[in-house]
């Protein structure tokens, strides 16, 4: 079973012989560019993104749901009675909640994984400009001698 991180499978690289030091893996690959992004992204942030990706694929898992139960007729939790339609969107909501933390389909792994790839390149891009900043008006501020 699939836990809620991308794939928690990790490959030790043989040139770094250390098992602490381990890669994600991504389709029996190791993802070093993901890697490289964790170590930049902070851990609050990296909790925020993976509730986010889990919360998008449950959104994505209820359309689908959805989209199976409304042409069910006849008797049952799937009928056509006045009630069903309001249970029957509940039902397949907490279905696709707990089909999600369960692992879900993978689309929430991809979405991980582009969120925190953007979220280091954010932080690195503003760390750059906080550097050229810096650097323009430490050179600025001198006095020629």
């Amino acid at each position: 079973m699939q836990t809620g991180m991308i794939n928690t499978a990790h490959v030790v690289n043989s040139a770094f012989p250390n098992p602490a030091f381990s890669v994600e893996s991504r389709n029996g690959r190791p993802d070093f560019e993901l890697a490289a992004a964790l170590q930049k992204v902070s851990p609050q942030q990296q909790t925020k993104a993976q509730k986010t990706a889990t919360d998008f694929e449950a959104m994505f898992l209820n359309s689908m749901f959805s989209q199976m139960t409304s042409g069910l007729k006849g008797e049952g939790p799937f009928g056509d009675t006045p009630g069903t339609g309001v249970w029957r969107s509940m039902l397949t909501e907490q279905y696709s909640k707990n089909f999600a933390k369960a692992g879900g389909v993978g689309i929430s792994s991809e979405v991980f994984r582009t969120l925190i790839l953007q979220q280091a390149k954010t932080d690195q891009s503003k760390a750059d400009q906080v550097k050229a900043y810096r650097t323009k008006t430490s050179s600025q501020t001198r006095t020629p001698t």
